[in-house]
């Protein structure tokens, strides 16, 4: 059925939202395009012969009796080579080529494919012909990148015996395998197009267990997320939300990073746009947007399009979980994609629930997480692949209590509670230790045991600990002051003033603090607790308090985050350093020479 056989015509405009009459068999969800300049749409409701239809493009000029073009096929992005270095909008239209032909503005009514009808690429069958095929087998591989060697899979759905497959150069959309035969031979190309409100099959989900490491101490250390996890980061105007979101998205040790800017400030997208494709990938010394993808719906586009950007973005990182890698998705931000929700269902006079947001807010919420995960892929092997979601999530004031960030809690399995208070004080990442949690916590510290040291979990706890009873002591402060603690209080608040301002704190900015391998963080954690263990021990042996806290050797302590990856044999010698000056503090005894205290190995 063509176009022009399912022509209605608009009966209402009212900004995005446009409601059509004389649509030939709608459906829920279907693609349309509205006016003569053809403006993408989708269909979200239908009420008898009325449909309305959320437009993804500005809508001035529309009014009623323009024509309605429906497609009779779903919002669905393009799957295939090409994507990785890619910077789309919302729903995969590519701006880098879109600015070559018009501009720095998208004209409407644009359509331009998300992946290139020129390129071509070398095509490896990794399948012979007469071989049996079922979903999810590799039919050959592509190298999309230096970096990743793009899986072309036999698309959900089809099975049967290969014929005719051949290597080469080919372009996406050519023919490279036929599955099949007679009526029911299907011919596969390198692209496949995928419906984006559909999650892809799998064959099984398993539990995350691996931690996704960031190069974030507060985060790696104590509060990690799992490979195939959930993760939110709720904070209010200037606490950071997007720098940690730009950190992980950097370093994340994920095989690929989808970056999604959803209603996203235009600076700060910019920022992204001019950084990451200079940036240098820790693990493979590339530039690092040859595992990237980039997805800009920027505050200025049109509201409706913010709502597809996120499940644009997750469909690729499904898409590349599929081929048995490990994705990282970073969603900024989910509170713009609820806003577009609550604008859209507004439009619909549906009835609102709390703060005006639909009642659906908290499963639409939760469908888009639900869809991360570390499961076996199909293909009737022992592939696996994850996609790792991290949201961030602007609530009005840093009132955490508002609608989105508690639909979000509900779902997510890691919390890291960012702060305007620390901010103020200059500490990033701003991540309130004391509130924060991860749910990922028993399962990932025995693998962090084995992948680093099995002493990592005890440090960890001992010093959590000690940050808890620095909260405690500092009401006592507050309430009498300094003087009334004793000079083991005394220790323990700069031992937790240690572990603050020497690990937790990381300057982003810093060539070196900006990232921090696991084995660097236990190196510096177990540095600082080395001092505090020793600078007790020492107290109890009649060490002065006021000499242990004006120790030359703190600052050194407080330099050791700035220790070179290559260098970190540096970190042994100044353990039995810091040690040694605290032996050096206690008294000597009569009748005996100074009391021996153990360097930490």
């Amino acid at each position: 059925m063509t176009d022009e056989d399912q022509v209605g015509y608009v009966v209402k405009v009212a900004g995005p939202l446009v409601v059509a009459r004389g649509l030939s068999d709608p459906k829920m969800y279907d693609l349309v395009r509205v006016g003569e300049e053809r403006l993408m749409g989708e269909i979200i409701e239908l009420r008898g012969d009325d449909a309305s239809i959320q437009v993804y493009e500005e809508t001035g000029g529309l009014g009623p009796g323009d024509p309605v073009f429906s497609t009779g096929m779903a919002l669905a992005v393009e799957l295939g080579p090409g994507l990785l270095e890619s910077i789309y909008d919302g729903v995969q239209r590519p701006l880098d080529l879109i600015r070559d032909a018009t501009g720095n503005y998208i004209t409407r009514g644009m359509e331009m494919p998300g992946l290139s009808r020129e390129k071509e690429w070398e095509f490896v069958p990794a399948v012979k012909d007469g071989e049996q095929v079922a979903e999810g087998n590799i039919l050959g591989t592509v190298q999309e990148t230096p970096v990743l060697e793009h899986r072309i899979m036999v698309p959900p759905g089809v099975k049967g015996r290969v014929s005719g497959i051949e290597g080469g150069r080919r372009k996406v959309t050519d023919v490279v395998a036929v599955v099949g035969e007679g009526p029911d031979a299907v011919e596969l190309t390198m692209m496949q197009r995928w419906p984006v409100r559909k999650s892809r099959p799998f064959a099984r989900k398993l539990t995350p267990v691996d931690p996704l490491t960031t190069g974030q101490r507060v985060i790696d250390t104590f509060f990690p997320v799992a490979k195939g996890g959930t993760a939110c980061v709720p904070g209010p105007f200037g606490s950071g939300k997007t720098v940690i979101q730009h950190e992980i998205a950097k370093w994340a040790d994920a095989d690929v990073i989808l970056f999604v800017g959803c209603g996203e400030r235009g600076n700060e997208m910019t920022e992204v746009l001019i950084e990451f494709p200079e940036l240098i990938d820790p693990y493979s010394s590339e530039p690092l947007m040859k595992r990237t993808v980039l997805i800009a719906n920027t505050s200025n586009m049109p509201v409706a399009a913010r709502e597809a950007s996120v499940y644009t973005g997750v469909t690729i990182a499904e898409y590349y979980r599929d081929m048995g890698y490990n994705v990282a998705l970073q969603a900024d931000s989910t509170s713009r994609w609820a806003e577009a929700l609550r604008e859209i269902s507004g439009r619909l006079e549906e009835m609102p629930g709390e703060e005006g947001y639909p009642a659906y807010l908290g499963s639409r919420i939760a469908s888009f997480y639900e869809r991360a995960g570390l499961v076996k892929c199909l293909g009737g092997n022992e592939r696996l692949g994850s996609v790792t979601v991290v949201g961030s999530v602007s609530p009005p004031g840093g009132d955490l209590s508002e609608p989105v960030t508690q639909a979000t809690l509900r779902v997510v399995k890691v919390f890291w509670a960012l702060e305007d208070r620390l901010a103020f004080r200059r500490h990033f990442p701003a991540i309130n230790w004391l509130i924060s949690y991860s749910m990922y916590m028993e399962r990932v510290s025995s693998r962090l045991a084995e992948l680093v040291d099995p002493e990592f979990e005890s440090l960890r706890s001992e010093a959590m600990a000690l940050l808890q009873r620095e909260a405690e002591l500092e009401e006592i402060v507050r309430l009498v002051g300094l003087e009334a603690l004793s000079t083991g209080e005394r220790l323990t608040m700069e031992g937790a003033k240690s572990i603050r301002e020497d690990f937790l704190q990381q300057n982003a900015f810093d060539e070196i603090d900006t990232f921090t391998s696991l084995k660097k963080q236990f190196l510096i954690l177990k540095l600082v607790m080395t001092f505090y263990r020793e600078a007790e021990s020492a107290l109890e042996a009649g060490a002065e308090i006021e000499e242990i806290l004006s120790s030359p050797v703190r600052e050194r302590i407080a330099a050791a985050k700035f220790i070179r990856e290559e260098s970190l044999e540096e970190f042994g010698e100044l353990t039995r350093t810091v040690a040694k000056a605290m032996e050096d503090l206690v008294p000597e005894k009569a009748g005996g020479g100074p009391r021996r205290v153990e360097a930490a190995a």
